[in-house]
């Protein structure tokens, strides 16, 4: 008689488990997302904390320095802690990611100003940064293979989708809780103090995700490959160490990985930026009109991970990068007619600004509506990419091998696209001069795609097919 433990289909008790895997992993992985994205959240304030108040555009572009200098940790963090999903266990790994970026958070709202402490306050702050980029980088590797691992072949898109959701959470809840603060409080008491407590709420959401994620077990599969004396001894060197994996490793991060980082963060990151810098649309409305958005488009990248299960990942994901392509122009012109004209700054006699520069009579709706339909764009390169970045390495170096790519594109062509774009903004004087920057990548990542990616949905091994059945198999040789 064959044995149960071999044949039986997922059960109620696997899905069960299934959504205690999610719920723990989206947990963290949210929260690590708050975490990073609270110090852009806030850009423009912090640039007048932590750097010399005599050139505000300089201060700006330093802060966004520093703001980038956490993605160009990312892809280091993906090294090591990725070596250490790959040789110790995913739990480990990513429970350890969550403490480094819950201290490291902390302490920017605990760090006294440039006035202060003069020069060490950006020195600091910049170290800081880059724990958060190191954190970072070994967080999100390791939930998307961590749920990837128990979720069965054929909901593999969708299950992991959630974990999708988690960068698009994270930056709405910091702008929720930055619109709430400053509601709370006189415009002056947040910009002289207020604007720390998003920072140091932090340590409370990761008290309990750190309690949440003791409670879990180790990946079944890992556990699987643990028992047998398979994980890799040296998963770096058997990441990129051969020239067929790091042609694998080339065609993803060109062909998948880079656009859609700029399609990202241009959907949402940047046009918060555009609304707040460029188009002088008011603080509070700015973050309502993108949390908002950001809100009505979370179901999309479940929508388009579910949908990668039944006609693949691949052709989401190319039309994604093409359509958005295509979009962010338009789209953009259409948020400045819609922001409406920019009421100039009142100084006074000593030529200090008393009222700023605003965008008086912005149309929030349909600024809106624009940000949600970048956010459509998104979901379609986003929702499927963490099944296809697990499906498209061996289970042995995974962590290494997901984590790598998925940083180096999110960390130096999207990370940096706020800072490029605002660069070229003010060298030219053309407010749409930055968008060539992620167009050009999108487009790039549409052709090179198209010619060379293939779907790894379609190229499972038995093994990963059936990971409740690891699951079982692993407790077995426990």
């Amino acid at each position: 008689m064959a044995n149960p433990a071999r044949t039986m289909p997922a059960t109620v008790e696997n899905t069960k488990t299934i959504w205690q895997v999610i719920f723990a992993s989206a947990m963290g992985t949210m929260i690590e997302w708050y975490d990073f994205y609270i110090f852009g959240s806030l850009a423009a304030i912090i640039s007048t904390k932590f750097f010399p108040s005599g050139d505000p555009v300089a201060a700006f572009l330093a802060t966004l320095a520093t703001f980038g200098a956490g993605f160009a940790a990312r892809p280091f963090g993906a090294l090591v802690f990725g070596r250490i999903g790959d040789m110790v266990g995913r739990k480990y790994a990513f429970l350890v990611t969550l403490l480094i970026m819950g201290g490291a958070t902390t302490l920017i709202g605990l760090l006294p100003t440039y006035d202060s402490i003069g020069i060490v306050a950006p020195i600091i702050l910049f170290t800081i940064r880059i724990l958060q980029g190191l954190a970072l980088g070994g967080e999100y590797g390791g939930a998307a293979v961590y749920v990837a691992e128990h979720s069965p072949h054929n909901k593999r898109g969708y299950y992991t989708s959630y974990i999708q959701t988690t960068a698009t959470l994270g930056l709405f809840i910091s702008l929720a809780v930055i619109v709430g603060v400053r509601l709370s409080m006189p415009k002056e008491a947040f910009n002289e103090w207020g604007w720390r407590i998003p920072f140091l709420l932090s340590i409370f959401l990761v008290a309990i995700s750190v309690y949440i994620r003791t409670k879990m077990s180790e990946s079944p599969l890992f556990s699987k490959l643990k028992a047998e004396g398979k994980t890799s001894k040296s998963p770096i060197k058997d990441s990129f160490g051969t020239k067929a994996q790091l042609k694998t490793v080339l065609v993803v991060l060109f062909g998948a990985a880079a656009g859609q980082a700029v399609v990202w963060y241009t959907g949402q990151f940047y046009a918060l930026f555009f609304l707040q810098n460029v188009l002088k649309v008011e603080f509070v409305t700015a973050n309502v009109v993108v949390s908002v958005a950001l809100l009505l488009g979370l179901p999309l990248f479940i929508f388009f991970g579910a949908l990668s299960d039944k006609i693949g990942r691949k052709k989401i994901m190319m039309a994604g990068n093409l359509l958005g392509a295509l979009a962010i122009y338009p789209t953009y012109m259409g948020l400045s007619y819609f922001a409406g004209p920019i009421t100039p700054a009142v100084t006074d006699a000593a030529g200090k600004v008393v009222t700023p520069a605003i965008a008086a009579s912005a149309n929030p709706v349909m600024l809106t509506l624009l940000v949600f339909s970048l956010l459509i764009w998104v979901g379609m390169v986003y929702g499927p990419i963490a099944a296809f970045l697990v499906e498209a390495f061996p289970a042995q170096i995974r962590y290494t091998s997901v984590s790598l790519p998925y940083h180096v594109a999110n960390g130096y062509f999207g990370g940096f696209l706020p800072l490029i774009a605002t660069s070229v903004v003010a060298a030219t004087g053309n407010i749409y001069a930055g968008l060539w920057w992620p167009i050009g990548i999108a487009l790039m990542t549409f052709v090179v795609g198209t010619l060379f990616l293939k779907d790894t949905n379609l190229n499972l091994t038995e093994a990963e097919m059936h990971p409740a059945r690891n699951e079982t198999e692993a407790a077995q040789a426990g």
